[in-house]
């Protein structure tokens, strides 16, 4: 037996499932819930023990209690910082994104279960993995060491990168993108650098600055748009 609800209740009952009285939930868009859970203290710095990564500017004193990232050594290799801007559509920085890294070390090599290659080295002491929240200038930075070439397709290598992961609100899923080094004359033969038409490389590539720092400003929309990569 099947019985027609709306012919027994034929007045329309507002409940918890009508978008006019709510609109969107928590469910239909993302964040921004991140500077609060998931960046840590020193989640940023992959070589040091500094606090980069979080923002204890929004955190209540008594609650940024957390320890730093414990260090087992110092990784091989050249330590760089990289830093960027996060950018909306409109060409404002975005306060509440949050960026994360991957990466090979110095020798090429990603500390992963995956990575199987006898010839190139594990560092024991550097992890691959950071994460930043943006600052309140939209400024994401991390302390990490410049990765060495790992294989692409074919026989190919591929030119040294970090594999980014962009999160924000708005964002259903992350964001996936790559960051390049503008001296690395191997960028020209980068596999996956290829398939980016060629007006479009620089939103990938960082340029140094007279600190010393590798500079990105990744652009969600727009002009200058960054390119991002489907998974």
């Amino acid at each position: 037996m099947t019985i027609d609800l709306e012919s027994r209740n034929p007045a329309p009952r507002a409940d918890n499932l009508d978008p006019a009285l709510f609109g969107q939930t928590p469910s239909q868009t993302v964040g921004p819930f991140f500077h609060y859970g998931l960046p840590w203290k020193g989640g940023a710095d992959l070589v040091g023990k500094s606090d980069m990564g979080a923002r204890p500017d929004l955190f209540p004193e008594v609650h940024y209690v957390l320890n730093l990232s414990s260090q087992s050594g110092t990784p091989d290799g050249e330590v760089i910082e990289i830093a960027g801007r996060v950018i909306d559509g409109q060409g404002a920085t975005i306060e509440d994104a949050m960026i994360e890294i991957w990466q090979a070390n110095a020798a090429g090599r990603y500390l992963s279960v995956d990575d199987t290659r006898e010839d190139v080295p594990v560092d024991p002491h550097f992890v691959g993995f950071g994460r930043s929240s943006t600052t309140a200038d939209g400024v994401y930075r991390f302390r990490t060491i410049r990765p060495g070439r790992v294989p692409g397709p074919g026989n190919s290598l591929q030119a040294p990168h970090l594999a980014v992961s962009v999160f924000g609100r708005g964002l259903l899923k992350r964001l996936a993108t790559r960051i390049y080094f503008a001296d690395e004359t191997v960028n020209d033969t980068d596999p996956i650098l290829a398939l980016v038409p060629e007006d479009r490389r620089h939103t990938l590539v960082a340029e140094k600055r007279e600190d010393g720092s590798w500079w990105l400003d990744i652009v969600l929309q727009g002009e200058n748009e960054t390119v991002f990569f489907d998974l």
